[in-house]
């Protein structure tokens, strides 16, 4: 019987409240890409590097959160876009310690270029990179760092 190596397992990409809303909300800050973009430029590049992805969007905390409490022995490690949770939700956060995995946390647009209370993040300090302001390139950059690891 051959046991899961992180290698074969997959990278979580988490997306929260309203990145279901991509290329239509506030374009001036998140561009006019869609999250269906998201999904396949993180394909391509997973693909690239012979890693998997598991994509799951929610705007509900509580399933966002039993979602990584799932990944616990079952993904490699998770890529997050929290949206307005990053600067809200001590419960997230929480979360996010539980699979015991790497967490890269990605914003499309520069959140301190912006409003005063997007430039603090409760995942930072448990996060292993995080990619600000490189729209939705920060994915695949964060696969990337995934990978390496």
């Amino acid at each position: 019987m051959s046991h899961n190596t992180s290698r074969d397992m997959p990278v979580l990409v988490l997306n929260g409240p309203n990145l279901n809303m991509l290329g239509i909300r506030q374009p001036q800050h998140y561009g006019h890409h869609t999250l269906a973009d998201v999904e396949d430029l993180c394909q391509k590049a997973a693909a690239e590097l012979g890693v998997r992805v598991m994509f799951f969007q929610s705007n509900d905390e509580g399933m966002m959160i039993d979602r990584i409490h799932q990944a616990r022995g079952n993904a490699a490690g998770i890529v997050i876009n929290a949206g307005g949770w990053t600067h809200t939700s001590v419960a997230l956060r929480d979360a996010l310690v539980i699979p015991e995995i790497p967490i890269v946390e990605v914003h499309i647009s520069n959140v301190h270029a912006r409003e005063e209370f997007r430039h603090h993040s409760y995942i930072s300090p448990i996060a292993t990179a995080i990619f600000v302001g490189a729209g939705i390139n920060g994915y695949r950059f964060a696969i990337e760092h995934l990978a390496s690891l």
